[in-house]
């Protein structure tokens, strides 16, 4: 789905025309996450987001995974599968399925550590914990109350922001953004705040600032020319950290997100690319939707978090119970 050009910045009629249904949204939100939620006997942390839409939670969760597993923790990943079949709940495994069957995210998380797609979060978690999870980390669900959260973290993208600041449908937001900050421990701000998302935020709220740093892969494109195109909830960002990582951007494509890629898709994006005579570049999460014959003619640019006060992130994830575990 293409997000409507009126849930970005701008104003406009649709708005206040579909201010009646926001706001019979917002109370149907505001009665289910009211529910009780099972609580499990490990610790749980949700990397979700106010907005429909990516907004990095799944790069937040992949970080929380990989410092919680460096750690020995046994960390288990928990999502919905967006724009999968299986409903779960399931097991992801690579060999046998494949984003249509658990959406792109799954897969992703699926490489760092054992992950599970359901749509019930609650039954998931149990399955997680019977399998030896030793923490659950959700990769969004902060609007799901059936798994109580032992630390929930606000993800923002810098440059996006809230949108219009409009719940849904006259906006993206799933709720209130007071709402569903009441709800956190607190914020991750991802990239420079350029729409004052923040002054939307309680002042009590811990702020955590992180920046969108490309990976390895970054070093042989460096003063090349790419030719990118993704399909994710903010291509500017992707196509941003390709420059800022030192390519040259000689012509991009942006899909909307979680878009299914068929191969006359990959056939046209390829011709494009040798007619500029550019290495043709996608990101990770776009890359596992790309039919298999055509992914080694496509690069991948993964991206990780820099953070700006590492230690208070670290000291957040002690402070849920994610813990060494105890010698044995």
């Amino acid at each position: 789905m293409r997000a409507p050009e009126f849930w970005g910045r701008g104003g406009g009629i649709w708005p206040l025309l579909l201010r009646p249904a926001a706001a019979a949204y917002a109370r149907a939100t505001a009665r289910r996450v009211a529910k009780p939620g099972w609580k499990a006997p490990v610790p749980v942390i949700c990397c979700g987001g106010a907005t429909a839409g990516g907004a990095g939670k799944t790069t937040l969760a992949l970080e929380v995974g990989s410092r919680l597993a460096a750690r020995g923790l046994s960390p288990h990943f928990l999502l919905r599968g967006y724009g999968g079949s299986l409903k779960g709940p399931v097991r992801v495994d690579p060999a046998e399925h494949d984003s249509s069957k658990v959406g792109d995210e799954a897969l992703l998380l699926a490489a760092l550590a054992p992950t599970w797609v359901s749509a019930d979060r609650a039954e998931g978690a149990r399955r997680a914990v019977a399998a030896g999870a030793g923490v659950v980390i959700m990769d969004d669900g902060l609007q799901n109350p059936t798994l109580e959260k032992s630390l929930a973290l606000l993800t923002i993208d810098g440059s996006y922001g809230f949108g219009n600041r409009h719940v849904i449908p006259a906006g993206p937001l799933r709720e209130p953004v007071a709402m569903v900050a009441a709800r956190c421990q607190a914020a991750v701000l991802v990239g420079e705040d350029e729409t004052g998302a923040l002054a939307a935020l309680p002042p009590s709220l811990p702020v955590l600032r992180a920046s969108l740093v490309p990976g390895p892969e970054m070093e042989e494109l460096r003063g090349g020319s790419v030719f990118a195109f993704c399909g994710i909830g903010n291509p500017r960002k992707f196509f941003n950290t390709l420059r800022t990582g030192g390519a040259v951007v000689a012509g991009s494509e942006a899909f909307a997100d979680h878009y299914p890629f068929d191969a006359s898709d990959l056939t046209r994006l390829l011709a494009e690319a040798e007619k500029l005579s550019a290495t043709p570049v996608t990101t990770r999460k776009d890359w596992v939707r790309i039919p298999v014959e055509f992914r080694s003619r496509v690069k991948v640019v993964s991206v990780s978090l820099q953070w700006e006060d590492e230690a208070a992130f670290e000291a957040l994830l002690r402070g849920c119970g994610a813990t060494q575990p105890a010698a044995t």
